[in-house]
Parts: C-alpha cells; structure tokens; sequence
C-alpha cells in the first residue's frame, strides 16, 4: 500500500495556543518553560491528530517558535554578531532578538530583514551572510523532536531546509557571493545528517523550494556540490522536496542529483507528472503532493485519482508516497471545529485534518478498498452539485464583468495635472506626515466586539465605543502634528475579513487561523461565490471621523489583489476573473467615499508582489490584470481626489514598471528593515509620484529615537526629491500597544519638523 505522508503542519493550536503563549512570555508573565512546554504539547498533539486521520509518517522539526528559517540560521550558527552578546545571556533570548529586535539590559538591536516565503501570505525572517562565515551546530532541535515523535510512538522523519535553498533565501550583507559558503555549510548538513542517522532516522526531508525558481548555472552547480557532498557522507536515505510550482526546467536538474525520494507538487503543476516519471531514476521514491496544501476545498477524485492512478501504474505502491502539495502551514487545523457554518458549505472543504483523511482515502482506493472508491464517487457528485448551489452564481456581476470596458481604468487626467490640483485643495505642509491606517486594537476594543458579535451588546452601544475610540485616535493625531489623520479602525477584525463580511460571496470560519508570521495570525475569509457590494461598508466611519477634524482624513479600503490573495479563494474560476470581481465592488466604495468628502482614498496592496507566479515567463500575464484591477478600483475619481497606496515586505526592483502603472498618487512602502534599500528600485525607474518609505519597522516593540528616523529621511533624501516624500511608519499599527504607538509617532513628528528645518521649508 502507499505511504500517506505529509510535511508540515499548523503550528499554532486550533486555539491560536502558540500565540497566546509566545506574547505572554514576551510581555514577561509567564517563563520560557512554560512556554517550551506548551509548544511540546501542541507537537504531541499535532502528530497524533495526524495519525488519528490517517498519516503513516509524520515530519519533525517543522514546528517553529517563530520561523523554520529563522531556526535554521540559528541551528547553522549563522547568527549577525550584533545578536551574540543577547544569545550569550539566554538563548531564547537571542533567538527572538533576531525576530522582533532587541531593546534592553544595553542592547538596542534591530529585528532581521522580513519578507514573504514565495508566493504566500508567510514571512520568514532573511538571515544575513557575509564573505568568510563559518558554520557550526547550535543546539540540537532536529535531533530532539525527532527523539521526541519516536517516544511517542510514531514514525518520524526530520525535515530541513536544504543547503541551496537556504543560501538562496539569505542576504549577503557585503555583497559577497551566498553560494561560495556552500562547502562549509553543506560540512554542517553532514554532521547533522550523521547524528539523525545514529538516531535511528530513516529518512530526511530537504525541502528545496528554490528548485521551482528561475535558476541559472552557477546555481545548478551549486545543487549539484551539495548533494554529491551529502551521497558522499553516511546520512538517512534523502527526500527531496519541491513545492509550489513545476520543475520544468530544473527537472533534469532535480532528478539527477542522488537522493532516494522526490516530492513534487502536483496541485499547482499536475501537468509535470509525465516527464517527471520519464525522468525519475529506477528505484526512487515519487512524493506525490496532490490535495492542496494552501487552500481549503476538498479535491476532485476525478482529477486527483487519474494522477495518482498513473503514478501507481509508473512506480508502484512501494514507491508510491501519497502526501498534500506542500506544507499544511497554510490552512487551519480542523474543520470539526467550525460548527457555526452551513453544513452544505462545510461539506466542500477541508483543513490540515480533512486533507490528511482525504490522502489516507486516495491510499485506500489505490488498494482497491471498495469503501474508499465509493467515498470518492461520493465527493465527486458532491462537489460537482456545489458548483450549482444557491450563492455562488450571481448574474448581475457576471453581466457587469462582461460590459467592463478599458475606461473603468482611466483616471480623468495624468499624474502631473493631478499632482497640482491636490497640491491646491489639500494644502499640506511640505513632507506631510501620516500613518498607514490602523491603531492599536486594545484588549477592550477585542472584548466589546466580541460583546457585540454574540449578541451581548446592542448595536448603539457598540456604536458609542466606536466613536469614542476614533475621537480618541483622532485627538492624539491632532495633539502630536500629524498632517493627515485616519479613524485608526477600530471598527475592524481583520483588513481582509471587515470587508468580506459586508460582500457577498463570502463566509467566515471560527476558528480558522493561519500564521503569517510569529504570534501574528490571520483568519482568511473563504470565496464561495461571485462578489458583490450590497451596501457601502466604511463611509459611515471615514465621514464621522472626517466631522471631528478639520484635518484631512485618509478612506481606508483593502485592494482587490491583497483581498484575493489574503483570501482562501474558490477553485472553479480563474483568479483573475474572481479579482475582477472585487475591484468592482471596491470601486462602488471609493465613490461612495469620494461623495461623502473624503479627500484621500488609500487602497492598501500590500500583497500585490507576493502574487507573482514564480517564473518570470508569467509574470507579465498576472501584473496585467493586477495592475487592470488596481486601477478599476481607483477609476474614474477626480482630479483632487487623492489616491494612496501601501505595499509591505516587497521586492520592487523587479515590477516596478507595474506599481507606476497602477497610478497611485501616493505609495507608501517597508523600508525601515532593509534601512532604504528597497527605494533603489524607485530611484532607478526615476518614479514621479509620491512615495511614503516607512521610517520605523512597526513589527518589533522597539522604539526608535527621532534622530533615527532622521537618519533614514535623509537616506531618502538621497535619492527622492523634497517634494515627493511622505513620512510614515511602514504599516498599520494595530499589533503594536499604545505607549509605544505614542511615542514612535511622537519621535517621527519630531524628526519631519526636524528635517524641514533643516532644508529651511516653509510650512
């Protein structure tokens, strides 16, 4: 029979129980044994869930207090030498400085470089490397948990970020070459591989998710090194993994190097399995990756089984692993806890659990179980039945979406002609200062809606607490010199789930949270059917916010791309047509918006970049209709309307022909981390509109002096003229607690009034 396997899982508890245990340690009230016990209870529990559903092997080393890259970089040692004096101290210590920054008993450290792991929603941390680094084992977490998986009864095989894909993913901090660290690195990697052999392993997992990129020789020879090193040594049999996409040309590649498994995913790219079977040596093991590891439907026998049918034709029931796409990282836990839900809705999905179950179902009707097969014929008729379920098809939108023409795009006049007439009806001071949108959201706020929600609130007193808290936000921004204000949302749960909760062709799940990175979690709505606005969703906020000030107010809204990729989206449309969808819906808000008197229009995208398919031959496909999108959004407003836009943790060297097509006026972006490096991009395309780099990194509790953030203004100003710069924090602060919110934006006034005294502006 073939093996059900899988590579990862949910690290956080069905109850968010990993978060609620990392903040209380951060805030000091609960030890780090408490918490290193809490997080060995959840891997227990975890692994055994997994069985229970049907898992004939589970990973170790996957789970992570924070990040698996992270980990990694400090299993390896290669640790900045600006944290060693705090891992001298305490470990955990060290290891959550290099996460969140570090300021106390004399250090002032900032946090690692934070980006997104290919094309989902989860940030890893970005170790930094430099020329002549050696590597080292530090601690023993691989070893440990596998030691603890096999105490607990279960088959266990530890999973590693591989070598390649590690160096690929880090910085070099002095411009050196990452992959001429590989020999000693890959010296590591087999003396760890030594000691998980000695301990009984079987196998190892070496996710290289870089083997689905775009590489080119040197980084081929670079695979081809590290694996010859790793067959050389005396280590467990090796799996490879690729996820997230196809081989395509790094097929020959991967299935020449000498491993013992390949795991390939065949959700994202079902199309590779012919040549990968013409290609996969005799006697290797197929990890066959075939329900989805990053969405939330059940899959479809038909496709699935004619897949998996083939392979088991090709290699056989022995080498035959049967296991999801990637990681279940990215979807929640278990399904049975969502009780809330339309039972005809539930019946489609599935979380990290029901996947698992599925997979052992998938095995099951490969051994010609007759209960297995009739369950699949089952979900096939099921989900085919969905498709037609009330809800899901709406022919109003579909009619829109049809007579949509090129003139939804347009905004009424360039760039230029627009710059000069908000100058004239906004009169703001030069190097305006701002913030991203959202404000502390205190345990009061989360209590009286969740009050609310459950029906122990009226709606007129939630209403006064609202009220009370944007005029508070309101005053505060006032009192401290912000040039333009925003109601700070308290209003709001989550920046995605607000707005899909007043749109039609969503539902919400209970318990349904995914990590995006450390403690921060979110609870991605789910996209059943076509999107549709039924009544403006924030005018009522942004208008009340506007009447206590004479300041302007920004609008707030969630783009259409962030909300289609922060999203678990349905299966059975294109994405871009479902994106279409939304940025029709939020164009009826920004009009709603601009006839109420809002001046300034913010449409944050901070996803935009993660949503590059990860071969460059589709990228000009996607920016097409992102970009479309975008401006559907934004079109057809006037002239003194201002349009922002926000992007976090991107890569911009790469689209930035893009974001100057989506002609914002105003973007603001993350640059605090990276200390301005991402504005070389902006300064190369020679980009005209103007640009807001964060001056402070709102992700660490640190809180940096005014002088500080004078420092990375006048970076800026190196290479951005006067005229463009905004000054702004890098996103909203909602995570943050309002002493340090005070006195980060109290310190960032300072250093704007600073700075144009300095160029002897006049305000």
């Amino acid at each position: 029979m073939s093996l059900v396997t899988y590579s990862g899982f949910p690290r956080i508890g069905l109850k968010r129980e990993l978060k609620r245990s990392l903040e209380s340690h951060w805030r000091g009230d609960t030890s780090a044994e408490a918490l290193l016990d809490t997080a060995a209870k959840l891997r227990r529990r975890h692994w055994q869930l997994a069985v229970d559903a049907g898992a004939d092997v589970v990973p170790c080393n996957d789970f992570s207090l924070y990040d698996h890259v992270l980990d990694t970089a400090v299993l390896f040692d290669a640790i900045p030498a600006r944290y060693r004096p705090v891992f001298d101290e305490n470990h955990l210590d060290g290891y959550f400085a290099m996460a969140r920054g570090h300021k106390r008993r004399g250090h002032d450290l900032h946090a690692l470089e934070m980006t997104k792991w290919f094309d989902t929603n989860y940030h890893y941390l970005v170790p930094e490397l430099e020329a002549g680094q050696r590597f080292a084992l530090r601690g023993d977490k691989p070893l440990a948990e596998f030691r603890e998986a096999q105490a607990q009864g279960h088959k266990a095989r530890p999973v590693l970020l591989g070598p390649v894909s590690f160096l690929l993913l880090s910085k070099s901090i002095d411009g050196s070459d990452r992959l001429a660290l590989l020999d000693d690195l890959v010296r590591v990697y087999v003396e760890l591989l030594g000691q998980l052999a000695d301990a009984g392993a079987e196998w190892v997992q070496l996710d290289e998710p870089c083997l689905v990129l775009d590489l080119d020789g040197d980084d081929h020879a670079a695979y081809h090194r590290a694996y010859k090193a790793l067959a050389a040594a005396r280590t467990p049999r090796l799996l490879l993994a690729s996820y997230f996409g196809a081989l395509g040309d790094n097929l020959e590649l991967a299935t020449s190097l000498p491993v013992d498994g390949l795991h390939i995913d065949l959700v994202r790219a079902p199309e590779q399995l012919d040549a990968v079977l013409d290609a996969l040596p005799e006697g290797q093991v197929l990890s066959a990756g075939v329900v989805d590891g990053r969405n939330i439907w059940r899959s479809r026998p038909d496709r699935v089984s004619a897949l998996l049918q083939k392979a088991h034709t090709r290699v056989g029931s022995e080498r035959l692993w049967i296991a999801p796409s990637c990681s279940l990282l990215h979807v929640p836990i278990d399904l049975h806890a969502e009780t809330t839900l339309d039972p005809s809705r539930l019946a489609s999905m599935a979380f990290a659990r029901q996947k698992l179950e599925e997979l052992r179902v998938y095995a099951d009707a490969l051994s010609r179980i007759p209960e297995a097969t009739a369950a699949l014929t089952a979900q096939q008729l099921l989900l085919e039945a969905q498709s037609q379920a009330p809800g899901v098809v709406d022919a109003t939108v579909r009619a829109r979406l049809r007579t949509l023409g090129p003139q939804a795009t347009l905004r009424r006049s360039a760039y230029a002609t627009r710059h000069i007439v908000q100058s004239e009806t906004l009169v703001l001071p030069p190097l305006p200062t701002t913030t991203i949108g959202s404000f502390p959201q205190t345990d009061t706020l989360r209590k009286t809606r969740a009050a609310h929600r459950v029906g122990q609130l009226d709606d007129a007193s939630y209403d006064a607490v609202l009220e009370a808290e944007v005029e508070r936000v309101v005053r505060f921004q006032e009192h401290i010199g912000l040039d333009v204000l925003v109601h700070g949302e308290p209003e709001r749960n989550d920046m995605v789930e607000y707005f899909g909760e007043q749109l039609d062709g969503y539902l919400f799940t209970k318990l349904g949270w995914v990590q995006s990175y450390g403690s921060r979690c979110v609870k991605p709505p789910v996209i059943f059917g076509d999107i549709a606005r039924p009544a403006p969703m924030t005018v009522r906020w942004s208008k009340y916010a506007q009447s206590l000030t004479d300041k302007p107010m920004k609008g707030m809204l969630t783009g259409p791309v962030t909300m289609l990729q922060w999203s678990f989206v349905r299966d059975d449309l294109p994405r871009e047509t479902v994106c279409r969808q939304i940025a029709l819906a939020l164009r009826d808000e920004v009009h709603d918006l601009e006839s109420a008197g809002i001046r300034l229009i913010q449409i944050d995208e901070p996803a935009l970049r993660e949503g590059l398919p990860l071969r460059r031959a589709d990228w000009p496909s996607y920016l097409a209709w992102a970009v479309e999108c975008f401006r559907i959004t934004a079109g057809g407003v006037r002239d003194a309307t201002q349009i922002h836009t926000h992007m976090c943790y991107s890569e911009f060297n790469d689209i930035i022909e893009a974001v100057a097509a989506m002609d914002a006026d105003v973007i603001s972006i993350e640059t605090s981390r990276s200390r301005m490096e991402l504005l070389d991009s902006f300064v190369r395309f020679r980009y005209p509109n103007g640009i807001g780099p964060g001056v402070y990194d709102i992700h660490s509790p640190r809180v940096p002096q005014s002088s500080e953030m004078l420092e990375l203004l006048h970076k800026a100003l190196d290479v951005l003229q006067p005229e463009q710069l905004w000054i702004n924090p890098d996103c909203g602060l909602k995570t943050r607690g309002w002493p340090e919110v005070e006195q980060a934006l109290q310190h960032m006034v300072t250093a704007a009034r600073q700075l144009r005294a300095e160029l002897k502006l006049a305000v």
